[in-house]
């Protein structure tokens, strides 16, 4: 055998070629390994990163108010009324006070000793520095022993001078508030949501009992002021949770267990929903990845109410075990944990992995949840009933899923029969528009590209699953045909790259009727293959509601306002106005020009957190609470009006 020789290096690389990153550097160069990504998410975790700070001096008995504003130039204010950084020198770093260490150096914070914080969200000591590292300006204020402490950093949190005393502390305050402005270079968009925002400051209210947080929009056109403060702390978040829902019983079974470094508090109530909602936290931080306390409480939740079905007879013995799916439908959770040294996955602290921590939740659940249950029999047994229809309704719809699994089978690719399919078998450039009604998906047949474009007709408003059970959903033929079309099966079953399209496109009037199927779709979507929605395959196509002339050039119109945009701006425009009213009398040349055509139409992509809004729609609008109806609208009218497209 020849001997293998190495190819010549076209470079050198030597020591010159090591670079060493130093202070904040390493955040700016790599700022998705602190905050998760550049993008919107990425964004506000700079504000949970400073509010995390205020809330660990609340947990810490210290702080009773949170103030978070949104100034008129778009940076972000967080203050508190807590102890203060330090402002005396730090021992190991001389002329250098401890505030200003906290702030330039990583890995430098209160929390490691176990002396500043016995419990806490942060853990790495790198929050407020990374703040700080992505933002063009910092500007941070102390009150402390009735003086009033100023120090500001510039460029990715560069000092510009020492801390210095400017004053007394206004009316002997004490606090710490950090005003920052993020980094255009470092972030694809600084303009914070104020939604965003609100919903993540009350839930910091639920969690922390007593505790009054207050924000503040002052951007001009956006101006907007909340106050959140919540006595009866997770037990006021599953009651607002459920408040949308048709609770099983009227009341909210709580407990709570203490031991020397670790403590958990647990709220629970059933609604007559099909979908669970455990929503788990760790020092105030939301686990969304769930770890060893969510999982603690799961596996003692099953055992529990298996055993107590058994000892009240509710369950036969030659009936097999209630599912721990069975027992959770309907379930709504708040599991808070605190503990010393909590063990999160990364910086951005989605899972929690503290093995005793699974220990504690499982011991206090086995036994405070077995008294709760001995102690309210009424709703004990309305809990077991509900499970026990679960487990008969899981084994219906296994039936279904197999009979649909035969009928696929027969059927060969297992296409649905009213399915246009496109000729291209590349899921990367295929698209999959559906339509509702025959007629419209006539035209949008005509209009296509049948090389990468498939149409698939449905009829009508398709089943809210919002309101269904599995075993009913599958059996439904206009589901059954979305299943089929998209071909990557359906929830737990559901495998995103089998998708066959890579865009799922809604294409419905644009109409109150248009908005209502959309609504469902993007229901079904997000229970049934919620992958899909996370992934970016879904979007909405948006229709013209007007066309018109200028001269010989047909110009289209998305909605009134467009209209009145246009007049606005061609005062003297004399040809008449087509209403648009179905894309079944659209004919194919119009459909092509505003929908069909990638360089011509406009698609809105849905987001997760879209999605989610739809389902909680057909949870509501839905309904027949109609105060109700008319509260959501009227606090949510900003994102709902993306469903009227």
């Amino acid at each position: 055998m020849a001997e293998k020789t190495k190819a010549k290096p076209s470079a050198s690389y030597s020591a010159k070629d090591i670079t060493v990153l130093e202070g904040l550097d390493p955040v700016r160069v790599r700022p998705g390994m602190y905050i998760g990504s550049t993008g919107p998410a990425g964004l506000h975790h700079l504000i949970w990163e400073v509010v995390d700070n205020a809330v660990d001096e609340a947990m810490a008995g210290y702080c009773n108010r949170i103030d978070v504003t949104i100034l008129k130039n778009g940076s972000c204010q967080v203050s508190d009324d807590g102890r203060g950084i330090p402002t005396d020198i730090h021992p190991q770093y001389p002329g250098k006070s401890a505030a200003e260490i906290v702030l330039t150096v990583l890995h430098a914070g209160g929390k490691f000793g176990g002396e500043g914080y016995k419990v806490s969200g942060g853990l790495h000591g790198v929050g407020i520095s990374v703040v700080n590292a992505l933002s063009t300006e910092l500007i941070l204020d102390i009150d402390q022993n009735g003086d009033h402490f100023q120090m500001t950093f510039k460029n990715g949190g560069k000092p510009e001078g020492r801390l210095k005393k400017i004053g007394n502390a206004p009316r002997n305050r004490t606090g710490t508030t950090v005003t920052f402005t993020p980094d255009p270079t470092i972030f694809e968009d600084v303009e914070f949501r104020s939604q965003t925002i609100v919903e993540r400051l009350q839930i910091m209210a639920f969690l922390n009992k007593g505790l009054e947080i207050h924000f503040e929009d002052q951007r001009k056109g956006k101006e907007t002021s909340e106050t959140f403060m919540y006595k009866g702390g997770i037990i006021d978040y599953v009651k607002h949770l459920n408040a949308s829902k048709e609770s099983l019983f009227k009341k909210v079974g709580s407990f709570e267990a203490v031991e020397e470094s670790q403590e958990v508090e647990i709220a629970f109530q059933w609604n007559t929903g099909y979908y669970e909602s455990i929503h788990s936290f760790a020092n105030g931080i939301s686990t969304i990845e769930g770890g060893m306390h969510e999982e603690g409480f799961r596996k003692a939740l099953t055992n529990v109410l298996n055993r107590h079905a058994r000892k009240r007879n509710l369950l036969k013995e030659k009936d097999e075990n209630l599912t721990g799916e069975d027992i959770r439908e309907g379930l709504t959770a708040i599991v808070s944990v605190k503990l010393a040294e909590p063990q999160f996955e990364g910086q951005t602290k989605g899972k929690l992995g503290n093995v005793s921590m699974r220990s504690l939740v499982e011991r206090a659940t086995n036994e405070k949840l077995a008294e709760w249950l001995e102690e309210n029999p009424r709703e004990a047994n309305q809990i077991v009933a509900k499970a026990i229809s679960a487990a008969r309704a899981r084994m219906a719809a296994r039936s279904a899923r197999d009979l649909t699994r035969r009928k696929n089978a027969l059927d060969g690719a297992g296409l649905p029969g009213k399915l246009v399919d496109c000729s291209s078998n590349d899921p990367r450039e295929c698209e999959l528009f559906i339509v509702e009604g025959n007629s419209a998906g006539g035209s949008a047949k005509d209009a296509r590209n049948p090389r990468n474009q498939a149409i698939l007709p449905i009829r009508g408003k398709i089943l809210n699953v919002e309101k269904a059970r599995t075993d009913k959903i599958l059996k439904n033929t206009e589901i059954q045909a979305l299943i089929s079309a998209i071909g990557a099966g359906v929830e737990n079953e559901f495998d995103a790259t089998k998708i066959r399209y890579s865009k799922i496109i809604l294409l419905a009037d644009a109409d109150v009727d248009g908005s209502h199927i959309r609504t469902l779709l993007l229901t079904f979507f997000f229970r049934q293959m919620t992958d899909m929605v996370k992934a970016g395959n879904v979007y909405v196509a948006q229709p013209p509601l007007y066309s018109t002339l200028v001269g010989k050039e047909k110009t289209y119109l998305r909605d009134d306002a467009a209209k009145a945009e246009f007049l606005k701006a061609n005062p003297n425009h004399k040809n008449d106005f087509q209403r648009l009213k179905g894309l079944g009398e659209m004919d194919f040349d119009e459909l092509r020009d505003t929908t069909m055509d990638p360089t011509k139409r406009a698609l809105l992509q849905i987001t997760v957190e879209q999605a989610a809004l739809a389902d909680e729609v057909c949870s509501i609008l839905m309904g027949d609470d109609v105060p109700q109806r008319r509260h959501f609208i009227q606090t949510n009218a900003k994102d709902v009006r993306f469903l009227d497209i």
